[in-house]
C-alpha cells in the first residue's frame, strides 16, 4: 500500500479524527496573527519578555488537560527558565517604542501565549492517544496548516503573488531553510509523542542559547552582554533542576530539618 493511499484513507475514512488535526492548525494560525498584532503595538523588549509566559501556560495546560503532576522543584525550574529566556531575548541597544495601543498589544501577546500552549498540548494529546504514525499526523497537520496559511497569504499579498508568482525570491538558501523547518517539525512531533511539551520548552531555550553562541562565533552578528550570560546561566540551572532535581546535599539538609522538627514535636508531646 502506497503512502498516498494511506493518507487518503485516513483523511476520508474517519472524518472526526481528521477534524481533530485542524484544531492545532487553526490555533497556530491564530497565534501567528496575534503575534503580528502584539508586535505592532508593543516595544520589542516588552514583547520578548511577555511572550516567554508561553512556557508557564504550556505547563499549566499540561496539568489541566493531560493530568501531569509537577512538584514544587519543577515549578521553580519553569519559573527560572522563563526568567532566563526573557533575559536572553531582551533586545540589545535602545528598544524602539511602539506607536500602537499597548493594551491591545498586551492582550494579543497574552492570548498568543495561551494559544501556543493549547496548540502544543492538544497536539501532544492527539499524538499520544492515536494509533496513527507520527509521519501521518505530520502530513495531516502540514496539509491543513498549508491551506490555512495559503488563504491568509492570498488575503495579505494576493496582488504580489498574482504579479510575480508564489515562489518569488526563493533561492537555494530559502529552500534549505524550508528543509530544516520540515525536519524540525518531524523532530518536534517525536518529542511530543515520546516526551512532552514541557521538555520541548527546555529544548527551545537551549536552542536559543546555541543559536546566539554560533551567531557570535561564526557570523559576528551577536555580541553577548551581561543579560545573555545571566540568562544562559538561568537556563542551564533550570534544565538541571527539572531533569535532575535538587542536589543530594540540599535534600540531605531538608531531610535532617524534617527529622529535627519531628523530634521536637515528639519531645513536646512527652
Amino acid at each position: 500500500m502506497s503512502a498516498a493511499t494511506v493518507v487518503h484513507q485516513h483523511l476520508t475514512g474517519d472524518c472526526f479524527e481528521t477534524l481533530k488535526v485542524t484544531v492545532p492548525s487553526l490555533l497556530y494560525t491564530v497565534q501567528n496573527n496575534l503575534l503580528f498584532i502584539s508586535l505592532s503595538n508593543l516595544s520589542g523588549a516588552v514583547y520578548q519578555v511577555t511572550y516567554q509566559l508561553k512556557i508557564l501556560t504550556t505547563a499549566i495546560l499540561s496539568v489541566l488537560i493531560l493530568g501531569k503532576e509537577l512538584g514544587a522543584v519543577k515549578w521553580m525550574a519553569l519559573l527560572i527558565l522563563t526568567s532566563g529566556v526573557a533575559l536572553i531575548q531582551l533586545p540589545q541597544g535602545n528598544s524602539v517604542a511602539a506607536h500602537g495601543n499597548p493594551v491591545i498589544g498586551l492582550c494579543a501577546v497574552l492570548s498568543a501565549c495561551v494559544t501556543s500552549g493549547l496548540a502544543g498540548v492538544y497536539l501532544e494529546k492527539i499524538l499520544k492517544q492515536t494509533d496513527a504514525s507520527i509521519w501521518l499526523r505530520n502530513v495531516q497537520l502540514g496539509l491543513f496548516g498549508a491551506i490555512m496559511g495559503f488563504i491568509v497569504c492570498l488575503g495579505q499579498d494576493g496582488a504580489q503573488i498574482r504579479e510575480a508568482g508564489f515562489t518569488q525570491g526563493y533561492n537555494p538558501l530559502v529552500w534549505f531553510v524550508i528543509l530544516l523547518q520540515a525536519i524540525g517539525g518531524l523532530v518536534v512531533a517525536a518529542v511530543l509523542k515520546y516526551a512532552d511539551n514541557i521538555l520541548k520548552c527546555f529544548g527551545n531555550a537551549l536552542s536559543i542559547v546555541i543559536s546566539c553562541v554560533l551567531s557570535s562565533l561564526f557570523l559576528q552578528e551577536f555580541i553577548p552582554d551581561i543579560f545573555f550570560v545571566l540568562g544562559t546561566m538561568l537556563v542551564i540551572l533550570a534544565t538541571s533542576l527539572y531533569s535532575l532535581g535538587l542536589p543530594d546535599m540540599l535534600l540531605g539538609k531538608t531531610d535532617k530539618s524534617k527529622d529535627n522538627a519531628q523530634n521536637i514535636q515528639m519531645s513536646n508531646k512527652v
